[in-house]
């Protein structure tokens, strides 16, 4: 089978993986800059070049950072438009870059969330408040990744200033409550399919609210419950999904959703849990895919 793995960078652990289980299965895999990613669009004969030479696949694995997703995204259009199968629709991609959106869908799908409030005018910075409870709250930029943008206002007094000096920025952002019972720490679940592949326990630096890895947090394995595998399988699903990271909080309510990553690092989750993961993503493809006879 023809698989692409479409990465800015080739040296990534993800990347590396993803490409190493293909391999290993004997499948043909090639990393491909979508940035370098030319789109022929043609009556019935789209077509992607890559350094001068027209690029088929059987399959494609979306690596689209956050910076980059409106091309990244269009390259994964133009694949679809081939016929390509794809383990994350160009739409869904937008889908979970939209925090907003996304917690939108999840919200309509009935689905756990952190009471959450979105305004324009800072007029109504005080309504926002008390929507989500009161301090102390999150504040997050919709922008924000890896936790950059993300700031724990522990008094109303400091939650205004913060709101007011994103508005006066022209920053759009979300207010969320604050969820205490959950200690400074999340739980990843890596969804592959229909089901959850592997899950971690992340706990933030000493001091820090925020449990990203690549804040200092740490990770090891850990056990979902029920409600747990059921409501990370139903997040990827509503935001069309068929890999996915879905970061949530245990609260005294149950399982609420952070967020849904459409491209989830595989390092952390893989060397918390030794499950190889990226294995598990080449055998769904492979139940999904016939591969070409050219």
């Amino acid at each position: 089978m023809r698989i692409g793995i479409l990465s800015r960078k080739a040296g990534l652990y993800s990347t590396r993986r993803l490409k190493e289980a293909a391999l290993e299965r004997g499948h043909d895999v090639r990393v491909v800059n979508p940035l370098r990613c030319i789109l022929g669009v043609r009556a019935k004969d789209p077509q992607v070049t890559f350094r001068g030479k027209e690029l088929k696949f059987d399959a494609i694995i979306p690596r689209i950072g956050a910076s980059v997703t409106f091309y990244g995204t269009a390259v994964v259009r133009q694949f679809e438009m081939m016929g390509v199968f794809n383990v994350a629709e160009s739409q869904a991609i937008s889908r979970s870059r939209d925090k907003l959106r996304s917690l939108q869908l999840l919200s309509r799908a009935g689905l756990g969330l952190p009471h959450t409030a979105f305004a324009r005018s800072i007029r109504d910075t005080g309504n926002v408040i008390d929507l989500v409870g009161g301090a102390p709250l999150i504040i997050k930029l919709l922008e924000g990744t890896q936790g950059r943008g993300v700031v724990l206002a522990e008094t109303r007094k400091a939650a205004e200033s913060v709101i007011d000096a994103f508005r006066q920025l022209n920053a759009n952002i979300l207010v969320q409550e604050f969820i205490k019972e959950a200690g400074g720490t999340d739980v990843r679940a890596l969804v592959v399919g229909d089901r959850v592949v592997a899950s971690m326990l992340r706990t933030g630096a000493p001091g820090e609210f925020r449990s990203n890895l690549h804040r200092g947090g740490s990770a090891e394995a850990t056990k979902l419950s029920t409600a747990e595998r059921r409501t990370a399988v139903q997040a990827a699903k509503t935001l069309g999904l068929q890999i996915a990271g879905v970061d949530m909080l245990r609260s005294s309510r149950g399982p609420l959703i952070m967020e849904v990553n459409s491209s989830p690092g595989l390092e952390g989750i893989e060397g918390s849990t030794k499950i190889d993961v990226a294995g598990q993503i080449i055998e769904y493809i492979e139940s999904h895919v016939e591969p070409s006879a050219a």
